[in-house]
């Protein structure tokens, strides 16, 4: 399904897609394209996405081709899903360690797509991290490990 959904190659092009994409959510998602994991979250975002055009703009990014953006999001997990809104890196409290990127796959498309509207709604009054509304139950679980700290 990841044929449906536009990808960005270089730094150069997530930059420009970070700063133009305007009043929408942009959704990044780190990954591979062979990768099952991706392969599941890419179905639910391509069947997402032209229910959710309106408030987001989904891009896929490959791992490999930017490393610089892998390094500085920290993507030791893939799939792994950062979210902006005008330019502005949203973080998103999910009752883990890390609110700078969703890691794994949103178990249901509802889950996707409630995330997305309570990113909007609290990018659109200002907020820079808002509280997570799905299921803890549905949230991967996973340990962040810091090497030389």
């Amino acid at each position: 399904m990841s044929f449906f959904l536009p990808k960005l190659q270089t730094k150069k092009d997530i930059d420009h897609i970070i700063k133009t994409v305007a009043e929408r959510v942009l959704v990044l998602r780190f990954g591979r394209d062979q990768d099952p994991v991706c392969l599941q979250l890419d179905e639910i975002l391509s069947k997402t996405a032209h229910d959710l055009s309106k408030m987001a703009a989904i891009y896929l990014v490959d791992v490999d081709s930017v490393p610089i953006y892998t390094r500085y999001f920290d993507i030791s997990y893939i799939p792994s899903t950062v979210f902006f809104f005008n330019g502005q890196h949203m973080k998103v409290d999910y009752g883990s360690p890390d609110h700078t990127k969703f890691v794994g796959c949103f178990k249901t498309k509802q889950d996707f797509i409630d995330l997305i509207e309570v990113i909007f709604r609290g990018a659109m009054r200002g907020k820079l991290i808002v509280h997570s509304p799905i299921d803890p139950r549905n949230i991967p679980k996973y340990e962040l490990l810091y090497h030389g700290i």
